[in-house]
């Protein structure tokens, strides 16, 4: 028999992968260019959803685990949540109290990944107009980039908490990791960061391992030319999407590990947020230019995640809870972006940040 984790995980699996069908096969079936409203009511169908599922977890979270009476709890909480402190004997209450701060968890790593994936955002950009993307293949491109870094998480949150449970150092150098990165924003600046298609080491694996055709064909992937069958550079781009997704994983994944332990949890908020993530891009991608402070916000962000993973021991004994690094988090972007408001970079026209002028594709 499956346990409750397996069935759930499964049936959460199968209601994602609906989503992306369903708009894949429905909602897109011809290439196009996402406009603003498109982008805007999918951002805000993705938000329903996780708050959604926000409520699921808050009313039936115990489903997950399978907990069943106050044993079962109480194993669940000394290996997820050692901090919580149940009511001995009163299995209804002790409950209730583990159910509203697992999904406390969930919301606050969901708005931690979204932050995060907002630099993640910067570097698609940045993708797209170094390799001449056409903007109405923007769409296909991310949602099979979407699809691989699924999977890319899921191997990287389970293998991490297995190493967190088996070794709990490892959550130290996730800490410094996190500082360091958020850290290294600062001495950055303001400088623009620029990618050279052929130097990019996706780019040159392709080129030495794949047989890669020269230019685009319209929206393939694949062609076959003198009976040899080619990748073409719109399949490497997509290569190179799932390679900048495995770095920001390398960051984001250890971050949420600073809210919760429950690899499920972490999971979970990680999808959505991956989930939301494209239309976000869409909706985001000619407006990023006003949020000039937001990328030091999230470098405070990092700082602060990876703080609070190095002295994780001392603020569990101290009472330090969940909705804390909630209001951090929500504090911290709220002040970047007022901030950007209020302080815009002068002498400085904002413009689209994606402008092709590649042209049409062609065998």
């Amino acid at each position: 028999m499956f346990s409750n984790e397996v069935l759930f995980f499964v049936g959460f699996l199968v209601a994602i992968g609906f989503m992306l069908m369903l708009d894949l096969g429905v909602f897109s079936r011809k290439d196009h260019v996402v406009k603003f409203g498109e982008a805007a009511a999918w951002t805000v169908a993705w938000i329903a959803l996780a708050l959604v599922f926000y409520v699921i977890i808050n009313t039936h979270g115990d489903l997950i685990h399978g907990i069943e009476n106050y044993a079962d709890l109480e194993a669940v909480k000394n290996k997820y949540a050692p901090h919580l402190r149940l009511i001995p004997g009163n299995f209804a209450e002790s409950l209730d109290i583990y159910r509203r701060n697992m999904s406390l968890e969930f919301i606050t790593g969901y708005l931690l990944e979204y932050a995060l994936s907002v630099d993640n955002i910067f570097v698609i950009i940045l993708i797209f107009s170094s390799f001449s993307v056409r903007e109405k293949y923007f769409k296909k491109v991310l949602f099979w980039g979407v699809l691989g870094a699924i999977l890319m998480r899921f191997v990287f949150i389970f293998a991490g908490s297995a190493l967190i449970q088996r070794f709990e150092w490892i959550i130290y150098l996730f800490g410094l990791l996190l500082v360091y990165q958020g850290g290294k924003i600062f001495f950055q600046g303001e400088e623009d960061e620029k990618i050279e298609p052929a130097k990019h080491p996706v780019v040159r694996f392709a080129s030495k391992y794949l047989p890669v055709y020269p230019r685009y064909v319209r929206e393939h992937f694949f062609i076959v030319k003198k009976g040899k069958r080619m990748v073409t550079p719109l399949f490497v781009v997509v290569l190179i999407i799932e390679f900048t997704d495995l770095i920001f994983a390398v960051d984001s994944v250890p971050a949420v590990f600073s809210v919760t332990k429950d690899p499920y949890v972490v999971f979970f908020s990680n999808i959505f947020a991956i989930m939301g993530l494209r239309s976000m891009f869409f909706f985001l991608s000619n407006v990023m230019g006003l949020f000039r402070f937001l990328k030091y916000g999230l470098g405070v962000l990092l700082v602060f995640i990876g703080g609070k993973m190095l002295a994780h021991s001392y603020l569990e004994d101290v009472g330090f809870k969940t909705v804390y690094s909630l209001y951090v988090i929500l504090g911290i972007l709220a002040v970047s972006i007022l901030a950007s408001l209020i302080f815009p970079e002068k002498n400085k026209e904002v413009e689209p940040l994606i402008t092709n002028k590649e042209p049409e594709d062609g065998v």
